[in-house]
């Protein structure tokens, strides 16, 4: 008799992990934390992405992608255009723009375009967790 969640935590028990690990991050945080983490989240799945690119790990790649793309989404139906001014159009903007980025880098072999949108997110994340530590 085999037992479901063993099984599909032997078949890779880090990715398990993490997954538990965000649960347990994203169940304890409030709203600007929550944006934090999808931040960290992102860049981790673009550089995985890109080292993934470098590599020939196309299955990887193409894992690293869908999850980079579907926190941008997330992040872009979070954004509050009533309360958010001029930013929240701005943010709007640049998720589309690095969504397309990262589609269209999903094609090719080229790290680049991954490790750009992971700076340019990372460098949005610091300003983020410089605002929230002020």
């Amino acid at each position: 008799m085999s037992v479901a969640y063993a099984t599909a935590f032997g078949r890779n028990p880090e990715a398990t992990y993490r997954q538990i690990e965000l649960a347990g991050q994203t169940a304890e945080a409030d709203g600007p934390a929550l944006v934090q983490l999808l931040y960290d989240e992102a860049i981790r799945a673009l550089r995985g992405a890109a080292w993934a690119a470098e590599h020939g790990n196309y299955a990887m790649k193409s894992d690293k992608v869908t999850r980079a793309t579907a926190i941008l989404f997330a992040l872009e139906a979070g954004l509050d255009f009533t309360a958010g001014g001029t930013v929240a159009p701005a943010l709007a903007k640049l998720y589309g723009g690095a969504r397309h980025t990262v589609v269209t880098a999903a094609i090719g072999q080229d790290p680049r375009p991954f490790r750009d949108v992971a700076d340019t997110l990372d460098e949005i994340g610091q300003a983020w967790r410089a605002v929230r530590a002020a």
